[in-house]
């Protein structure tokens, strides 16, 4: 089962609200989910949009704000909703194109087409799904960037990223390894503020092939005795033995391939910077309460 798109919420939320009972939105939205998506699994009920939202919950919430605006359902007052005459007699399919000959709410959805255009498809998402699907286009532009970038730097530098994306993500203080004669062990870091246990780093920046099992067997070999605890690091991938070498060693080895380090980097803001920032604004009800 996929999570609905919220014009596939509009039968749902009408079936939940045709006894005309008055409901809150959060009953609304809790009762459309139990009855009509118990099949999502738990990882789905907790995907979430951009600004934070669960994104089943906010389909729901704008399947609803449509039906409002289509006359299908009302607000009798703040934070409820109950079933108007028209969505009582709702037909058994109601599309977004419906809604649209109804009135001009969706005219953000309309392309302009020349005479000599042929009818296209329209990819119909609420407002709130074409903001996410804006957001996510620009963040996998800027990693598939970030990961060009890193597989040209000098070697040395992306051993300095990589421990710099470590103190950024909470670790305690670093400390570079000599360039010669390292052991295979290019950085040692703290696990906590205090240094009470250390963290052994391996960086491999590869622009082809992945990392071998060998790889990771002499990882483990430079460990000394004094940790256990190791991440090794690459802008590649680690091919299957690699990481079954990883999993089964006595020592805890972390694997972070090109695709996982660019996201931590992304998330943590190291190597990237915040270029715009836009302010989504909606009415505040506080404000009309006080005539």
């Amino acid at each position: 089962m996929e999570i609905p798109k919220f014009d596939e919420t509009f039968i749902p939320i009408l079936e939940v609200l045709k006894n005309g009972k008055v409901l809150k939105s959060r009953e609304l939205i809790e009762e459309v989910k139990s009855k009509f998506y118990s099949g999502l699994t738990e990882e789905q009920l907790k995907q979430v949009t951009k600004s934070g939202d669960l994104l089943i919950d906010n389909r729901i919430a704008w399947g609803k704000s449509y039906l409002k605006k289509g006359g299908y359902i009302s607000f009798p007052e703040r934070g409820h909703v109950q079933i108007t005459e028209k969505g009582k007699n709702h037909s058994n399919s109601i599309t977004v194109r419906d809604l649209e000959n109804e009135n001009s709410i969706f005219d953000f959805y309309r392309q302009e087409k020349s005479s000599n255009s042929q009818p296209e498809n329209i990819k119909i998402s609420s407002p709130q799904d074409l903001i996410d699907e804006g957001f996510n286009r620009i963040e996998n532009e800027v990693k598939t960037e970030l990961l060009q970038r890193l597989k040209s730097i000098d070697p040395y530098f992306f051993e300095k990223v990589v421990l710099r994306l470590l103190k950024k993500m909470g670790y305690g203080e670093f400390i570079e390894t000599s360039k010669s004669n390292d052991g295979g062990i290019d950085g040692i870091i703290n696990e906590d503020k205090l240094g009470l246990d250390k963290i052994y780093i391996q960086a491999k920046r590869f622009n082809e092939g992945k990392v071998r099992e060998k790889d990771i067997r002499n990882f483990i070999g430079a460990m000394s005795g004094d940790t256990n605890k190791g991440v090794f690091v690459t802008t590649s991938e680690f091919d299957e033995k690699a990481l079954e070498k990883a999993r089964s060693a006595h020592h805890k080895i972390i694997c972070i391939d090109g695709k996982k380090l660019v996201t931590l980097m992304h998330e943590f803001n190291v190597g990237i910077q915040v270029k715009t920032t836009y302010e989504i604004k909606q009415i505040d009800d506080d404000f009309f309460d006080e005539q």
